[in-house]
């Protein structure tokens, strides 16, 4: 019998081609997105699985306490580590990372020589944390000493080929070390890149700094042991700083930020908010609201399953009345009808399977992600879409089998409207899906057209200061460090450059926080702020502002010693009132130096410069303070004009030839970092117009669907009103007019739960636009268009038909 089902079910959707295809191509989209997305979304929640022990692992950060509004540091002081492994028994092992920024370093070998970013300098325990695997050498001793060095794979593969390095001599930065491991490829869902690691020991820092509380430079990582309580730890570590820590520390240097405990596991998706934070960061709000938009997706394309069975089955009434009369039970027509039902969506998940393999490789490259999708290789994989093939055909073939299956044979053997069963009854219910399925598509639309403005608004906000045609890359090689200024007046005669500054804290690049010290209530009080270390041609390269006071002068030679420039943030924040006020405030800061930490350069504030965004637009400005501070240079920005910018950067070129000929020049433009901090943002808007538009489609589908019923169940009404002298335009309004209040109605529920899903998103910016009016509007105008003129397809054909066919017809 049930073969039997299957031959009646494959018969009749091949005899309706065009209800078939509208059926399957609906619900293969749907599942495509779904597939998709899914796949995406699992990908994010695989980071650090790997990771034997993962569930006791945590990373250490700190919150501020003393701000208006929260700050998460991913970045603490070294002692943490030492005090955890020393004074709480429950942690097992600690580990450090240092923070060096995402900069490139030259390694060579031979002749081989090539810039590689994501290296990392951590404590030689880095390997009891985190137990990655070792295609060559081991774990053990990987990182004793300062010449060590661990490659991954794939660097290793660059530098030596196929053979096992371990052993062999390879320099970074000029500085010869021994490769003593190599780790196996398929670290892809680490929370960091790992191009190389290197022993902590190897960066020589002093030991004064790995004993200071103040010195916010390390990721730092405990390993808990077995049975180990994490909150109960954290809880101790946080009245450990309080009680033991707090009352060694003068008054100046005393914590300001409270520490927490982050599961590993948790790394990835749930840190988009921390600052100075070098992992991969992926967004748990995406994720979440990726896999949201799926849902959405698989319920309209359900719903319009459900609106072109409905329509449909008012063309097989008599089907059914003949089936009913020669005995077939409820049961039996609803068997038959599901089995309909779940033979197209096999063909729909097949289709749907297929074109997913298709777009897959694109949705990768887009992502740049490694995701596969190999159903015949993963049994999970396939069972999982047979689930899915049974589990959506029944549910959305249940209510279409339940009203075919419900006519009354009586009446519609005698022609009669059915409208009086349990497919009259529940009309409310094909509406409910139309205003479900648009309310679905609307919400979506406003979402695209607010995520739209905001990401055009973090590319093209004003901030502050000119970013186009400025390259920037580091300093190298000792001859270069040692006469900056020389190779600094040769850059400024190439042809084609404006401007050349050399220093240390460029926008969109590593910046330092620093206190400094100003006149509060009569005595010197320490404030935090982002130290950006100048030379003369800083404000005149980045095009700042003066808004008081004036520039740094070779003339004065004060300036370097004791001049300061403010931001307006800064004279906010420090209580000087106006920028003019602020000009002549005595200011001190504990200047970097090893030898005396106790040194002090004092000063007095020379200019203030209006706010510029030297971070992204997620963090809020913060005060900064310009000073001369050669020690710290290793940055170049050069301002190029914009005609011949081809030969201009040639002519860079040969004069770093001239003082670095070893190492070879890698630059970025300004304009290119900043557009990388938004990578994120950009990637949400276009997956969100992109499925936004399948969801419309797809509802597009279903509307198609009920305005085919309409007019079927209502041709007898249209052809007495032909006759009676009705025209075409005032039948078409009558059959839209139906669906165009149904899409009324979905736009009132989704506007608010649009807004208050936009409102959440946008707290996570420091700047961002106000929700426009406007786009509620646009939404339901489009929506109304699109059913509309989804609708009037079907309306004008039923207006147009001889009104004589539709009185005559049964």
């Amino acid at each position: 019998m049930f073969k039997n089902y299957l031959l009646v079910a494959y018969r009749n959707l091949v005899r309706h081609k065009g209800f078939s295809f509208l059926n399957i191509a609906g619900l293969a989209l749907g599942l495509t997105a779904c597939l998709l997305i899914g796949l995406f979304v699992h990908d994010e929640l695989q980071f650090d699985r790997f990771v034997p022990a993962a569930d006791r692992i945590y990373r250490v950060y700190t919150q501020q306490t003393k701000t208006e509004t929260p700050e998460i540091f991913s970045s603490v002081s070294p002692m943490f580590a030492t005090s955890l492994k020393q004074e709480f028994p429950e942690v097992e092992q600690t580990m450090r990372i240092l923070m060096t920024g995402s900069s490139l370093n030259l390694l060579e070998v031979g002749e081989k020589k090539i810039y590689v970013e994501d290296g990392i300098i951590a404590d030689s325990t880095f390997f009891s944390i985190f137990q990655l695997p070792f295609k060559y050498g081991s774990a053990a001793g990987a990182l004793d000493g300062t010449t060590s060095v661990v490659l991954a794979e794939d660097v290793a593969r660059t530098f030596f080929g196929d053979v096992n390095p371990v052993g062999q001599e390879l320099k970074i930065n000029k500085s010869t070390l021994v490769v003593k491991g190599v780790l196996q490829n398929g670290l892809d869902k680490f929370h960091r890149k790992v191009n190389y690691i290197l022993p902590m020991a190897a960066a020589q820092l002093p030991k004064p700094r790995m004993s200071n509380w103040g010195w916010q430079q390390f990721y730092t990582y405990v390993k808990l042991r077995p049975g180990a309580d994490a909150r109960q730890t954290q809880a101790k570590l946080q009245r450990y700083l309080v009680e033991k820590v707090q009352p060694t520390l003068s008054e100046k240097d005393k914590l300001t930020a409270v520490p927490y405990l982050q599961p590993l596991r948790e790394v990835h998706l749930y840190s988009a908010s921390f600052k100075y934070d070098s992992a991969i960061k992926g967004n748990i709000t995406y994720v979440k609201a990726l896999a949201l938009i799926a849902g959405f997706i698989l319920l309209i394309a359900g719903f319009n399953f459900v609106n072109l069975a409905t329509a449909k089955s008012m063309q097989r009434a008599k089907e059914v009345g003949i089936r009913k009369t020669i005995g077939a039970s409820q049961q039996q027509l609803m068997l038959q009808f599901l089995s309909e039902t779940v033979l197209l969506t096999l063909a729909s998940v097949v289709l749907a399977a297929v074109l997913t393999s298709l777009l897959l490789p694109s949705l990768n490259a887009f992502t740049g992600k490694t995701m596969t999708f190999d159903v015949l290789r993963n049994p999970a994989l396939l069972g999982g879409l047979a689930l899915l093939t049974v589990v959506v055909g029944l549910v959305a073939g249940f209510y279409p089998a339940l009203v075919l299956s419900s006519f009354q044979p009586v009446k519609v053997l005698k022609s009669a409207v059915v409208t009086d069963g349990i497919f009259g009854r529940v009309q409310w219910l094909r509406h409910g899906l139309i205003v479900v399925q648009f309310a679905l598509s609307v919400f979506l639309i406003v979402c695209a057209l607010v995520v739209f403005r905001q990401v055009s608004y973090l590319h093209n906000k004003d901030l502050g200061f000119n970013r186009e045609q400025i390259m920037f890359f580091p300093m190298r090689g000792e001859n270069m460090t040692k006469h900056y200024e020389t190779f600094k007046h040769e850059l400024q005669q190439v042809p084609g450059v404006a401007a050349v500054s050399i220093g240390y804290g460029f926008p969109g690049d590593q910046v330092a926080g620093d206190g400094l010290q100003v006149p509060t209530n009569g005595e010197m009080k320490e404030h935090s702020v982002t130290q950006l270390m100048v030379d003369y041609d800083y404000i005149k390269t980045l095009g700042l502002q003066l808004v008081a006071g004036r520039d740094f002068s070779r003339a004065l030679s004060t300036d370097q010693d004791h001049g300061f420039i403010l931001n307006e943030t800064a004279v906010r924040e420090f209580g000087f009132g106006s920028p003019q006020q602020a000009l002549g405030q005595k200011v001190q800061w504990p200047v970097w130096n090893e030898k005396n930490p106790d040194s002090l350069k004092v000063g007095q504030i020379i200019g203030v410069v209006k706010d510029f965004h030297y971070k992204s637009l997620y963090d809020r400005l913060e005060p900064a303070v310009l000073q001369i501070f050669p020690p710290a240079y290793w940055k170049v920005a050069v301002k190029l004009k914009a005609d011949n910018l081809g030969s201009s950067l040639e002519g860079v070129k040969q004069v770093w030839a001239k003082f670095s000929p070893e190492t070879p020049i890698e630059y970025r433009f300004l304009d290119d970092n900043f557009a990388q901090l938004y990578q994120a943002e950009d990637k949400l808007q276009t997956l969100l117009f992109s499925f936004t538009g399948v969801a419309i489609f797809v509802g597009c589908l279903g509307l198609f669907g009920l305005a085919t019923y309409a007019a079927e169940r209502r041709k007898k009404e249209i052809g007495i009103r032909k006759v009676l002298g009705a025209d075409v335009l005032t039948i078409v309004g009558l059959l839209s007019r139906e669906f165009l209040l149904l899409v009324g109605v979905a736009a009132v529920i989704a506007f608010p739960l649009a807004w208050l899903a936009l409102s959440r998103w946008l707290q996570d910016f420091a700047y961002r636009i106000s929700i426009p009016w406007w786009a509620f509007g646009a939404a339901g105008l489009l929506a109304a268009a699109v059913a509309f003129l989804t609708v009037s397809y079907q309306a004008l054909k039923a207006a147009t038909t001889n009104p004589i066919r539709n009185l005559r017809a049964d």
